[in-house]
């Protein structure tokens, strides 16, 4: 294991009483950057309660100088946050393909078959164990938002409606469901108490089984100024160190790991009991952990840039907002994505930029967009606008979107992504 050494240099110190690591429990007192006042980024606003008060809170994130995970202060409950969701996976053509693609490549590696037990953590609306059930491996989701386990239980994919925890796993032991793969796409980084729900893992696991957990790497967030994966409902940011220490509290071996694509940049680890030797640590391990320390991502100096940077991407934004607005353009948005309103929101950018945005999924259509107010329409909408610039929300779908979004050249339309610089093409 890498020796993690604390450094105080380059990160503001924040003032106040210190928030302890949900990761180590180690005091964090540093801050990486402060966003100011935001909502919750999926709260959206119905017509008939905009004239009603909005909660904001701080969004300033925070690195612990012991075991280097980013994180934020827990302000709102994930019970608050997770029991009644609008964020439906199935809704992203290439996300759906990245499942389907996921199923064949574990089926095929770990030996998966009607024998075999799968449980997904936070599965949505089925989107990925689908594939599963077709291939006749059973399934299991485990998802707290009952909305959207509904959606699951449609697609023929049994659902626990839960927030995963020790007591959880224990009652899916006991009823059969000891994992032989266990399964947490971009769950991680929305779980207040990592230690409970890691514990909670390490016993649903079957002895010889594999646990493959998706998150964002933070240091794509740090290296490509993507300040807009910042939001309330995501509580922690991980490295592959920061990931590996959290699992290893619980005797759980990081053997594999790989880089996706995927949101702006992710990683995806595989992880097995620490006793068990029937899957040996890859290079990769090594090679990606190597680079992390060459990049000082386990100092503090590595986040001391991250804020100035992104104010100039605030201003890049608003210098081209302004300009465009004076030139008499048209500009609506496309997607109502929680990055998108940690980029609104901090940016200050409300209907006088942005008339409107578009959204394939119903359950946000009709509403507005948390603090700023902007509309949300079905994309047909956009015909019938026909803008000048369309500004890009969820820029990690970019190539996906610019693909549907053809009709928009034909009047002469261009598209806007803010992330990692600003590019109008």
């Amino acid at each position: 294991m890498t020796d993690i050494r604390p450094s105080r240099t380059g990160v503001e110190a924040a003032s106040g009483t210190a928030m302890l690591c949900r990761a180590c429990g180690a005091a964090v007192r540093h801050t990486v950057i402060d966003l100011g006042m935001s909502p919750l980024c999926e709260s959206y606003v119905a017509s008939e309660n905009l004239d009603q008060m909005e909660p904001f809170y701080p969004l300033r994130v925070f690195v612990c100088e012991r075991c280097f995970l980013v994180q934020l202060r827990e302000y709102v409950s994930a019970e608050s946050i997770f029991g009644d969701y609008a964020y439906f996976s199935s809704y992203s053509n290439s996300w759906l393909r990245h499942a389907e693609e996921y199923v064949a490549m574990a089926a095929a590696r770990f030996g998966l078959g009607p024998k075999s037990r799968v449980v997904e953590l936070a599965s949505n609306d089925g989107y990925l164990l689908q594939f599963f059930v077709r291939a006749g491996i059973p399934a299991l989701g485990v998802e707290p938002a009952a909305n959207v386990a509904k959606a699951a239980e449609e697609r023929g994919v049994e659902t626990l409606v839960a927030f995963f925890s020790p007591e959880i796993a224990h009652r899916l032991r006991s009823e059969g469901w000891a994992a032989d793969l266990l399964v947490g796409n971009n769950v991680l980084a929305q779980v207040p108490d990592l230690n409970g729900f890691v514990a909670g893992m390490k016993l649903v696991l079957a002895e010889h089984g594999v646990i493959t957990l998706e998150f964002p790497h933070v240091e794509r967030m740090i290296e490509e100024n993507q300040f807009d994966t910042i939001y309330h409902e995501h509580f922690s940011y991980f490295s592959l160190a920061s990931a590996t220490f959290l699992l290893a509290r619980h005797e759980l071996t990081v053997f594999d790991v790989e880089e996706l694509a995927t949101h702006g940049g992710s990683l995806r680890i595989y992880a097995r009991h620490a006793d068990d030797t029937s899957h040996p640590v890859t290079a990769r391990v090594g090679a990606l952990r190597g680079r992390e320390e060459q990049l000082g991502v386990h100092t503090l100096a590595y986040y001391s840039d991250f804020a100035e940077r992104v104010k100039e991407t605030k201003r890049a934004l608003l210098d081209f907002l302004v300009q465009a607005k004076r030139d008499g353009k048209r500009i609506v948005g496309y997607g109502a994505p929680g990055k998108g309103n940690t980029l609104l929101n901090y940016c200050g950018i409300r209907t006088d930029f942005v008339e409107f945005t578009v959204d394939r999924n119903p359950h946000k259509q009709g509403k507005f967009l948390p603090g700023t107010h902007i509309p949300i329409y079905p994309p047909a909408k956009l015909e019938d606008a026909r803008p000048d610039f369309v500004l890009i929300l969820p820029w990690n779908l970019r190539d996906e979107i610019v693909k549907q979004l053809a009709a928009v050249r034909t009047w002469g339309g261009r598209f806007v992504v803010p992330i990692p610089a600003l590019r109008v093409w």
